[in-house]
């Protein structure tokens, strides 16, 4: 055996097609949050409390540090696609991972008994 099973490259070419439709991918986390303020007499401290915000940000690590951006309304609508593409690519990269383990354990008769 020197190739794997149809079936796993069909697999395979499929995952890859998919990968190819992807735009650009930003990596880290999108947050979006509204808060509080310290203000006593602010609308955010009432009965029927309503919060600041939304506040947008991205967090990622460069160079092992964690960084964090703000990001504008423009910004979440020009950059969303990306992060969403970003989290699609991760999800494909396991597939094939998974994918690729199948195939060498077909390949070597690793965990057959």
């Amino acid at each position: 055996m020197t190739e794997p099973p149809a079936a796993l490259e069909r697999e395979r070419q499929k995952l890859i097609a998919e990968i190819t439709k992807l735009g650009f991918v930003l990596p880290g986390s999108l947050t979006t949050r509204h808060t509080r303020c310290s203000s006593p007499g602010c609308h955010c401290r009432s009965e029927q409390p309503v919060l600041h915000g939304p506040y947008h940000s991205w967090t990622r690590k460069i160079a092992g540090k964690t960084v964090t951006r703000q990001l504008g309304a423009e910004q979440i609508e020009r950059y969303g696609p990306w992060f969403d593409d970003a989290r699609k690519l991760r999800a494909l990269i396991g597939q094939l991972e998974t994918l690729s383990l199948q195939a060498a354990e077909h390949l070597n008769g690793w965990g057959r008994k």
